[in-house]
């Protein structure tokens, strides 16, 4: 049976990060050295995840960041049950950026669960490039959001979690759950109807 029970898009503008993330979270790897690509439009992947005693299948869509593309990405902001909007904490311009996509967001997809991620963490750890964002507006920020995580998507950290928090806080929601429960029924009922048609003979 093929479904996706949670939609998340990631948004944020172009070098924030957002292709890496994904790529730590769903093949558990960091590309280094690989040269910088735009994504044109959006990416999908998908990937398993637990909650509780149920699994559901994440689907994620990585958008372009680049403003030529926005026209393009925003119809995948449709159906979001959760949105990620990464920004760099060494980088001010991608905090003030931020609040665009935040706004674009809503005027598509109201009721979406909104997460902050500040990205590359370890430029910081290690000394690489100072914080241009600082903590408390940070804080201030993401108050009335589902959350904010900063991750390195180098080393990993903090990225595991921060989709944890979102599916279980999506599992934790019962109007989304009752969509998620009535879509299942749905498709099995329509996987049954083609095996039917497979099983009848026409000999």
């Amino acid at each position: 049976m093929s479904r996706c029970d949670f939609k998340i898009v990631l948004l944020g503008s172009e070098h924030v990060g957002k292709t890496s993330l994904v790529l730590r979270f769903v093949n558990c790897r960091f590309n280094t050295g690989t040269p910088y690509q735009n994504t044109i439009g959006a990416a999908f992947c998908a990937k398993t995840m637990q909650s509780g005693d149920k699994n559901f299948n994440i689907g994620i869509w990585d958008t372009a960041g680049s403003e030529r593309y926005e026209a393009m990405t925003r119809m995948y902001y449709r159906g979001a049950h959760a949105a990620i909007i990464c920004y760099e904490p060494t980088s001010m311009a991608s905090w003030i950026r931020l609040r665009h996509w935040l706004l674009e967001l809503r005027t598509v997809e109201e009721d979406c669960k909104v997460y902050l991620c500040g990205t590359k963490k370890d430029l910081i750890d290690t000394g690489v490039a100072s914080r241009e964002v600082p903590e408390d507006t940070v804080a201030t920020y993401s108050q009335g959001l589902h959350g904010h995580f900063l991750t390195s998507s180098k080393t990993g950290e903090n990225v595991e979690e921060l989709f944890q928090k979102i599916v279980d806080d999506c599992a934790a929601d019962v109007a989304v759950m009752k969509n998620v429960e009535e879509q299942r029924v749905q498709l099995q009922r329509e996987e049954e109807e083609r095996n039917k048609k497979k099983d009848y003979c026409f000999c």
